[in-house]
C-alpha cells in the first residue's frame, strides 16, 4: 500500500506536492520520490520519510507547475531508493508514472515486454511495468499529438495486459495528464479541483485529506475501470472504459487511511465509530467483566470510545504512543516490527494495575505486535486482559498490495478466538464479524455493494489468482524477507 498524488497547478507545484505527501506518509515509510516537469523532467528520489529527503535544495530542484510524487509501501521488489516511484520513460513523448497497489503478474510482464516490446525494466517495482505497457500501447497508436481517445485506448490496452490492483497517476510531456483506477477499484483514487486562475488546478491523490491540505475543495473519487484525461489546454474528459464490480479494499477503512479521509463516498471516521458500536454488540455477548476499555493508538482509537460509550465502560488512554516511530505494520522487516513495538508504546500502569482491561486494536495480523502489548499490559499488573479487534480475523495471502503475502504470516490462519488467545498471552479474543465490517462501510454508502475481502475470505475478485500465483508470490516473498535478514544482520555487525 502506497501514497500517490499528481498535481497540474497555475504555480510552482513543489510546495504543494510536499505537502500532500506529508499527509499521506502513513501509507508508505520505505521511500518517497517526486518528478516534476517545466519543459524538462527534475526528479528526487530517496528512501526514508518525505521530510528526510526533500529539502530547500531539492524544492530549489524540482521546479515546474505539473508533478507527481509517491511514498513507497514495498510489496513487489525489496525496497529502498532503487524501486522509488515515480518512474519514468523518454518515448513517446516522455512519461512519468506512480501508482498505489500490487500488479501480480509483473514477473510475466517484464518477461514478454523485454521479449515483445524490447522493453527493459531496471526495477523489481511493478509501477516501472505499468509505466512501460501504458508507454507501448502510446507508442502503437503512431500519432503525433493524443486525443483523449488515443489515451484512453492506451489505458484499455493496460487493462488487457495488466493484471492485480493499481490506482496510477502518469503525466505524457506535452501532452496531458492522465490517472486511471483498475477495473475493480480496489485501491482508492481521487481528483480535485482548485478554482485559482483562468484555469483551475487540478490534483489526484490516494486519499482526500492530501486534496484537503493543498486547497482543493471540489473533491470526487474516480471509479473502478474509470480514467480522467486532463488535455495539454487544460480541458478534463472521464470515461469508464471497463465495468466491473465494484470491490473496493475493506483494509482502507479498517487500518490504512486516516479518520479524516473519505474513501468511495465513506468517511473514515465514521465507518471506524459504526465498526465500535457494532464490536460492542459483539463484547457483550461474551458476558466478560471490564473494568476498563484501552485502545491501541491510533487507529483504533474511534472504534474504542464507541465500545466504551455503548457499554457504559470507563475508558483510557492507557497505552501511549512515541509518534517519532513509524506504522509498525508496514515497517518493511519483520526484525524492525517487533524491535519497534516497545519503543513505540508505553503503558501508563496506574490506568492498569487490579483492573480487568479491554484491549481494542483495528486487527491482529501476524501476532506479534498484539503479544507485547498483551505482556506489557500484565507487566503493569493487570488482573485480566481481552483483546478485541474490529476487523474479522485475517487467515488469506493478500495479492493487492498489503505485505502479507504469506499463510504462514498469520496468527489465525488456523485457530478460532481461543487459540489466537493463547498465541497472544490474552485472556480472550474477540473478533468482529465480516458480516459487520461489511455493515459499517455501507451504513455510509449504501451503493457499495461488493468488497474485496480476500484477506478475510479468500475471495480474490480479480478472478485469476490461481494456486499456482499464490505459490509463486509466496516464495517471491519469503525471498525477499530472507535477504532483508541478511541485510539487517550484516548491518548490525
Amino acid at each position: 500500500m502506497c501514497g500517490v498524488i499528481g498535481i497540474w497547478s497555475n504555480r510552482e507545484v513543489f510546495h504543494d506536492l510536499y505537502q500532500g505527501l506529508l499527509a499521506i506518509q502513513h501509507r508508505g515509510q520505505d521511500a518517497a520520490g517526486i518528478i516534476t516537469y517545466d519543459g524538462r523532467f527534475h526528479e528526487k528520489k530517496g528512501s526514508g520519510l518525505v521530510m528526510d529527503i526533500f529539502g530547500p535544495q531539492e524544492a530549489a530542484q524540482l521546479k515546474g507547475q505539473i508533478g507527481i510524487g509517491h511514498t513507497r509501501y514495498p510489496t513487489v521488489g525489496g525496497g529502498g531508493h532503487e524501486d522509488a516511484q515515480p518512474f519514468m520513460v523518454n518515448t513517446p513523448f516522455g512519461i512519468v508514472l506512480a501508482h498505489n497497489g500490487n500488479v501480480v503478474n509483473y514477473r510475466q510482464l517484464k518477461k514478454e515486454l523485454f521479449e515483445k516490446d524490447q522493453r527493459l525494466l531496471n526495477s523489481d517495482c511493478d509501477a516501472e511495468a505499468i509505466l512501460n505497457v501504458f508507454a507501448q500501447e502510446l507508442e502503437n497508436l503512431r500519432v503525433k499529438n493524443l486525443s483523449p481517445e488515443n489515451v484512453f485506448k492506451a489505458v484499455a490496452g493496460v487493462y488487457r495486459r495488466v493484471k492485480g490492483s493499481y490506482a496510477t497517476v502518469a503525466y505524457i510531456a506535452e501532452q496531458g495528464m492522465v490517472a486511471f483506477r483498475d477495473p475493480y477499484g480496489i485501491k482508492p483514487l481521487n481528483f480535485g479541483r482548485r478554482r485559482d486562475g483562468l484555469l483551475p488546478s487540478y490534483a489526484f491523490a490516494s486519499e482526500t485529506v492530501s486534496l484537503n491540505l493543498m486547497g482543493f475543495d471540489e473533491i470526487e473519487h474516480i471509479g473502478a475501470g474509470e480514467a480522467i484525461f486532463i488535455d495539454r489546454n487544460r480541458q478534463l474528459h472521464r470515461k469508464k472504459i471497463l465495468k466491473k464490480k465494484h470491490t473496493p479494499c475493506l483494509f482502507e477503512w479498517v487500518y490504512f487511511a486516516r479518520p479524516d479521509s473519505v474513501i468511495d463516498g465513506v468517511n473514515v471516521y465514521k465507518s471506524r465509530v459504526n465498526l465500535g458500536r457494532l464490536l460492542a454488540g459483539e463484547i457483550k455477548k461474551k458476558n466478560l467483566e471490564i473494568d476498563v476499555v484501552v485502545p491501541v493508538p491510533d487507529s483504533a482509537r474511534d472504534a474504542a470510545i464507541e465500545i466504551a460509550r455503548r457499554l457504559k465502560l470507563k475508558y483510557s488512554e492507557a497505552l501511549v504512543k512515541n509518534r517519532y516511530i513509524g506504522r509498525t505494520f508496514i515497517m518493511p522487516a519483520e526484525a524492525k516490527r517487533q524491535s519497534s513495538v516497545r519503543q513505540k508504546l508505553n503503558p501508563i500502569c496506574s490506568e492498569i494495575k487490579g483492573k480487568k482491561v479491554l484491549l481494542v486494536d483495528d486487527s491482529i495480523v501476524r501476532g506479534n505486535t498484539s503479544r507485547a502489548i498483551v505482556e506489557m499490559v500484565r507487566e503493569c499488573g493487570a488482573e485480566k486482559v481481552y483483546f478485541a479487534s474490529y476487523s474479522p480475523p485475517l487467515r488469506y495471502p493478500c495479492v493487492y498490495g498489503i505485505d502479507m503475502q504469506t499463510k504462514t504470516e498469520f496468527v489465525a490462519r488456523d485457530a478460532d478466538e481461543e487459540l489466537v488467545a493463547r498465541r497472544i498471552g490474552a485472556d480472550k479474543v474477540i473478533y468482529q464479524t465480516l458480516e459487520n465490517l461489511k455493515k459499517a462501510i455501507r451504513l455510509e454508502n449504501p451503493q457499495l455493494r461488493y468488497f474485496c475481502a480476500a484477506c478475510f475470505d479468500g475471495n480474490y475478485p480479480t478472478g485469476d489468482i490461481t494456486p499456482d500465483i499464490l505459490r509463486m508470490i509466496e516464495e517471491e516473498r519469503k525471498s525477499v524477507q530472507e535477504s532483508q535478514l541478511v541485510l539487517d544482520i550484516t548491518r548490525s555487525r
